[in-house]
């Protein structure tokens, strides 16, 4: 899909403040609020605006742990992928799951509520998973830049 300089300007605007009201939205990006619905419009339907959503803030809730597990998979048996991804979603601290080419298969992002929490999700729940050749976990210190924005 061709996006134009106002699509850009609009994005960029609400890439910034998604929470804004589309009347100031439409002000800020220079268009009226038809011409900000429209555009928006065609975004959604060309794919470019995948979803809106809220962005949760795990600690705040009482997550203070989140892990990066990068696996490798045990690729001898054909439904490994399928079989493994199954399993991680039944894990209710999942929060993402991808997938990858080359050494790394697949990624899961865990949140715990703290150390003891994070231990017994990773023996019970995370070792259990099937087709796991290796796994590495990274456990987030902080977070120093996360932003939606682009180089619109």
């Amino acid at each position: 899909m061709q996006i134009d300089d106002t699509d850009r300007r609009i994005l960029r605007h609400w890439l910034s403040e998604p929470g804004l009201e589309r009347s100031l939205l439409a002000e800020r990006a220079g268009v009226t609020p038809a011409t900000l619905w429209r555009r928006l419009d065609r975004l959604r339907v060309g794919g470019v605006i995948r979803s809106e959503g809220a962005a949760i803030d795990w600690r705040a809730l009482g997550y203070a742990v989140e892990v990066s597990l990068r696996f490798a998979l045990d690729k001898t048996n054909p439904r490994a992928f399928d079989e493994f991804i199954a399993a991680a979603r039944e894990v209710p601290e999942v929060t993402s799951i991808e997938t990858f080419l080359g050494r790394v298969d697949m990624r899961l992002t865990v949140i715990a509520r703290d150390m003891g929490h994070w231990t017994g999700i990773y023996r019970d729940r995370i070792l259990t998973l099937p087709h796991i050749a290796e796994v590495e976990a990274l456990m987030l210190v902080s977070t120093i830049k996360e932003t939606g924005g682009l180089p619109l």
